[in-house]
This record gives structure tokens, C-alpha cells and sequence, in this order.
């Protein structure tokens, strides 16, 4: 979800059972999911299989070790397909296309609202809102029902991309992308949710990959998208144009899905059965923590401003973990699913591989506007082809994995591609050159060994997950990738932003500190201040902002290593077939 933030080749199908009819058991809905052809062993550290009896993707009924049917299929929802799942694509194009359209435009945006100091938040107030919402939606549609759940989606996805189109300040803005994150967090679990509900375990593999290429189109078009309507009729067009088309989403839906009501309780009880405090600690530990970071590198790290929210979040986060184990009566983040050993490697290392990932995502492409002077739309172009490496590892890997039955060397693999990615970002961003084929290459290897990690660790939680927990498990997944990806962007913008406040310091004592502190401050606001400076004065402040791109890879790598070490506990399990 890759430029791969989130693939949806692996959401969250819900935290419950599909809404498959009065005679579906609880076996055949957690069976369904498990549409991979994995087995689950009673024990052992190394994955062997105990017994496989038969094949579960040619549709035979097995019996793992537990005694579960993988085969479960119950019966389907009739509903017009053809007219259905268009509507569904179209919802998933959006979403994929939110992820990476501010890639190449928040430098545009941060600058014509005068605070390009904090554009961070543009991105990190959209997967704040995404981050709690996402694995909220499999409750929240088993208490209200799917169709209702995803009207409500496309409606506040719309709002929210109007909202930032209108918004007038950068508080506006980061409000509505907050509002559209909340949106777009169901429009991407209810997608795979209702086709789970749908189709056959046996096609349900193909409706995945017509949902992995509508989702791989979305993401390959956000960035050149943005950046090419920045530059032409405005950045505030990349947003409100989306409103139409997830209005013509939501009519599709509502004219086409028609569902059976199979909870008649008042809606006062099932608004009782939303795990509200859960999903507020854990927005307050997120928010928290991004404030303290961002207040850190523009206000000083000293401030209470800063301390306080720093000291804070970590306590809400344990709060959090402790309301998830202890008090929700319906969590959506179990303690024994999170806290299993092996699912927890898997969670760290997608934790951590999200984060440096999205990260250079992020901060590259100001680089290639402040370092390099170019436009948005350029900018935008040079994710293609990183782009296509990320979706080649991404299909790749399943496509090994199809074959061999292994996943763990395909992570490990992966995520030492992406550590290793950040060596020729470094040099060629100023370190011992300024290259654009090095940037890219280093890009390409970043987005190859990310693709293919991401896909893989999706394995490796369902692999070992038990067959009743597997939604659940898939959802904490997209929960930890969401963290990941608010928490990278948010340290790696904070060193940057440090960094370049010390260079352009040092770098501009030259007319004075008044004047050095005033070109100083107007840059860190808009990249277009620049372009107004002399020569010599504009040459010196990019280089200030290719040291700082530099400086910002620190906490990069730091976090890829973190991930490659996380691998080392991922628990091996051979894949049945």
C-alpha cells in the first residue's frame, strides 16, 4: 500500500463472520477467508505440516489439525455482480489514488497555504483517521450492516475531498484529508468484505486480482495525477474532482445492493457494541505522538509543548493495549492475536517496513522540488518506474510463493532490499552526488523489496493465525501497517525539518542573523520563495534541503534494519496446495 502503501490484495475482510445467511457456521466463515491454501500445525517451531488430506484450492473439503473445514463455502448473497463490483472498484481506485496523490503535491499545497513547515499532517491526518477506522469497519458493518457501512464511507470520503478542495489553511485542510481518511478506511476493508460475502472460495481468488489491478492502477496514477493538476488547474481540483465520481459510487451501490436485515436490534444496543474506548486511545495516542514530533522540530524539543505529548503517548498506548486485553467486551485488536509471538513478528516487521517505506515516499519527492527545483508533475513521474518495481515484487513474490509453499526467505530477502535501497538514495541525493537515475534506482530497489515483504508477511499472519482469528488477524495487520506508516512519515519529517533549520542557520549568516532568520523562516512556508532569491542564495538553501533529505534516511534506516530483525522471528509454515 506500495509507492505501495496497503495493497488490498490483503484487507481486513472484518473482524467477524461474512454475512453469509442463516446457515453459515462459524467454522465456514473464518474457513472462507483463509482462501490461500494454508495449514495451520499443532506445534513445533518449524512449520512442518502434520497432516493435509486433501486440496483446498481445487474446492475438496479438508480437515486441518484442529479440526476445521477450509472449505466452508456457505451460500452467497444474490445480487447483480456485473453492476456491483464496478461500483466497488471505484471505491478502491479512490482510496489508492488518496494514498499517493499528495506525494508530489504537498510541496505545492504546503506552499500556497503558507506552512509547508507542517505538511506532514496533510498525509498523517488522512492514515491518523485511516489507521483507527480500517480494522473498526468488519465490526462496525457486522453491528449495522455492509451496505449501510459503505454509503456512510462514500459520503464522508466525499465530504472530506470537498472539504479539502474549499479548505482555506492548512488546519482545514488536515481536518477534511482526517474526514476523508475515515472514509476511505471503509471503502477499502467493506470492498473485501462484500466479495468475500459474494463469491466462492474458488473465485475468489480472481476477484482478488481484478481488485489488485484497479487498486495498482489507483496508486501508479496518484502521484503524476496530482502533481499534473497542480501545475495546471490547481491542486484543489485533485481533490473536489473526486467528489462526482464517489457520488456515482454511492448511487451504484444503493440502486444495486440489496442486503437482508439480519440484525433487528434497536440501534442504541448495537451502538453500545462499538469499542469506542479503543478506538479512542488509540486516535489520542497517535495524535499525541505526531503533535510531539512535529511541535519538536518547528518549536524546539525542550518545550512542555513538546514533552508533555512525547511522555504521554507512550502511557495511552499501553492504555490502549490494556483496553483491547482487559475491558472491551468486542475488541477489534484481541490481545492473544496481537500478542501471539509469531503474529507479532509479522505485525513488527510490517510495522517497521511501512514506515521506512512510506517515509522516503514522503520526503523524496520534496526533495526533488526543493533540491532539484522541479515542478509537481515532474516530481510525480519519477514514482513510475519505482511503481512498477513495487508491484512486480508484489505479484512476484505470490507467484513464488504459489510454487514453492515458503514465504520466510522471500521476507527476509525483501527487507534487506529495502535497507539496502537507502545506501544509493544517500549517495545520489548530494552524499557524493546529485543523480536522478541514482535516486531512482534506489527507488525502484526501496519499492521491489517493499512489494514483495508487504505481500508476503500477509501470508505469514494468515499461515499463523488459527482459523478463527484470521480476519481479525488480518485486520491488526492493516492496523500496524497504518502506525507505521503515520509514525515514519511523522520522525522522518521531524529530523528533516531539524536538520534544515541547523543548515540554513549555518548556511545563511552571511546578510546577518535577521536576515538569515527570515529566509529561514519564509522557505520552511513555501518552496516558492526560492525561486525569488539570488542565485547564489537560492543554490545554497537547496543545498541545505539535500543535507537535510540525507539526514532524514537516518531514522530509515534504522527502521529497515528494525524489520529485517523482526523477520528472524517469523515462524515458517509450509503452504498446502
Amino acid at each position: 500500500m506500495a509507492a505501495t502503501p496497503m495493497p488490498a490484495e490483503g484487507l481486513p475482510s472484518g473482524e467477524a463472520a461474512p454475512l453469509l445467511g442463516p446457515n453459515a457456521s462459524a467454522d465456514s466463515d473464518a474457513a472462507q477467508v483463509r482462501s490461500n491454501g494454508t495449514f495451520t500445525d499443532s506445534g513445533g517451531d518449524n512449520g512442518h505440516v502434520d497432516a493435509v488430506t486433501g486440496d483446498v484450492e481445487a474446492g475438496q473439503d479438508v480437515d486441518d489439525a484442529n479440526g476445521h473445514t477450509p472449505n466452508g463455502d456457505g451460500p452467497k448473497l444474490k445480487v447483480n455482480k456485473a453492476a456491483l463490483l464496478p461500483a466497488l472498484a471505484i471505491g478502491i481506485f479512490l482510496v489508492a489514488l488518496d494514498q499517493t496523490l499528495t506525494i508530489a503535491t504537498y510541496g505545492k499545497m504546503g506552499s500556497d497555504l503558507y506552512a509547508l513547515n507542517s505538511t506532514s499532517w496533510i498525509a498523517t491526518s488522512y492514515f491518523l483517521t485511516l489507521t483507527t477506522f480500517q480494522p473498526l469497519y468488519g465490526k462496525l458493518s457486522d453491528i449495522f450492516g455492509r451496505k449501510e457501512c459503505l454509503l456512510f464511507a462514500y459520503t464522508l470520503f466525499g465530504i472530506g475531498c470537498l472539504g479539502c478542495g474549499l479548505a482555506q489553511d492548512v488546519v482545514q485542510l488536515c481536518v477534511a484529508r482526517a474526514v476523508a481518511g475515515i472514509g476511505g478506511g471503509g471503502m477499502n476493508a467493506l470492498v473485501s468484505i462484500l466479495v468475500t460475502d459474494l463469491v466462492s472460495l474458488r473465485d475468489r481468488g480472481v476477484w482478488q486480482g481484478y481488485i489488485n489491478i484497479v487498486y495498482a492502477t489507483g496508486v501508479a496514477a496518484g502521484a503524476p495525477i496530482g502533481g499534473l493538476m497542480a501545475d495546471s488547474v490547481g491542486w484543489r481540483w485533485a481533490f473536489a474532482g473526486q467528489c462526482p465520481i464517489a457520488l456515482l459510487a454511492f448511487i451504484a451501490v444503493f440502486s444495486v445492493l440489496h442486503l437482508p436485515r439480519t440484525d433487528h436490534a434497536h440501534w442504541s444496543t448495537k451502538v453500545l457494541r462499538i469499542d469506542f474506548l479503543g478506538a479512542f486511545t488509540l486516535v489520542s495516542a497517535v495524535f499525541l505522538l505526531l503533535f510531539g514530533l512535529d511541535n519538536g522540530s518547528n518549536a524546539g524539543w525542550s518545550q512542555r509543548i513538546t514533552v508533555v505529548p512525547l511522555a504521554l503517548a507512550p502511557l495511552l498506548f499501553a492504555v490502549f493495549v490494556l483496553v483491547e486485553v482487559r475491558v472491551a467486551a468486542e475488541p477489534f485488536a484481541p490481545g492473544h492475536v496481537i500478542l501471539d509471538a509469531p503474529l507479532l513478528a509479522a505485525y513488527s516487521a510490517n510495522f517497521f517496513g511501512v514506515a521506512a517505506h512510506m517515509a522516503v515516499l514522503f520526503f523524496i519527492a520534496l526533495f526533488f522540488q526543493a533540491a532539484m527545483g522541479w515542478n509537481a508533475a515532474q516530481s510525480g513521474l519519477m514514482f513510475l518506474p519505482s511503481t512498477a518495481f513495487g508491484l512486480a515484487g508484489s505479484l512476484g513474490g505470490g507467484v513464488i510463493m504459489r510454487r514453492t509453499g515458503r514465504y520466510y526467505w522471500l521476507t527476509f530477502v525483501g527487507y534487506v532490499f529495502l535497507l539496502l535501497s537507502v545506501a544509493p538514495l544517500v549517495a545520489f541525493t548530494g552524499f557524493l552526488s546529485m543523480s536522478v537515475a541514482g535516486v531512482i534506482v534506489g527507488l525502484s530497489l526501496l519499492s521491489l523489496g517493499a512489494g514483495t515483504s508487504i505481500t508476503t508477511t500477509l501470508i505469514a499472519i494468515i499461515a499463523n493465525a488459527s482459523p478463527d482469528d484470521t480476519a481479525v488477524a488480518i485486520a491488526c495487520s492493516y492496523l500496524f501497517r497504518s502506525l507505521g506508516t503515520t509514525l515514519g512519515i511523522s520522525i522522518s519529517t521531524a529530523v528533516l525539518q531539524q536538520t534544515l533549520r541547523t543548515q540554513l542557520a549555518s548556511n545563511l549568516s552571511d546578510g546577518g542573523p535577521g536576515r538569515a532568520r527570515e529566509i529561514e523562516d519564509r522557505v520552511r512556508l513555501s518552496l516558492d520563495y526560492i525561486r525569488s532569491l539570488e542565485p547564489d542564495v537560492a543554490a545554497a538553501v537547496r543545498r541545505c534541503y539535500a543535507v537535510a533529505t540525507q539526514a532524514a534516511f537516518v531514522p530509515v534506516a534504522v527502521l529497515a534494519a528494525l524489520a529485517v530483525v523482526s523477520t528472524l522471528f517469523i515462524r515458517e509454515r509450509k503452504l498446502g496446495r
